[in-house]
């Protein structure tokens, strides 16, 4: 059973920072892709960035320079550094990765149960 839990998410004032994390646990045999959703009320979950095992990072339009995502492969953990927040950053982050179990030959996509950022004055 492999899980992603996510820490690090809070309420900041605009302008402010955060650093996210989510660490993987279970039978792993190798992590590939990971990255960052996020669903604000209303409206559908959007991917934020996104990190190869090779650490080649890709970002959303709205957060490309304010938002960096990067990670450690040897603790499994991927992390996402939030500066210069903006009260629509506001939203869920969800943790997301590509994983491959050391049981089965194909990997699955898996998701953290979500860490609330609340961007307010």
């Amino acid at each position: 059973q492999v899980q992603l839990v996510e820490s690090g998410g809070g309420l900041v004032q605009p302008g402010g920072s955060l650093r996210l994390s989510c660490a993987a646990s279970g039978n792993i045999f190798s992590i590939y892709a990971m990255g960052w959703y996020r669903q604000a009320p209303g409206k559908q979950r959007e991917l934020v960035a996104s990190i190869t095992s090779g650490h080649a990072t890709n970002y959303a339009d709205s957060v490309k320079g304010r938002f960096t995502i990067s990670r450690n492969n040897a603790k499994n953990t991927v992390y996402l550094r939030m500066n210069s927040l903006k009260p629509e950053d506001t939203a869920v982050y969800y943790c997301n990765a590509d994983i491959r179990e050391v049981s089965r030959d194909f990997s699955d996509r898996y998701w953290g149960q979500g860490t609330q950022v609340t961007v307010s004055s």
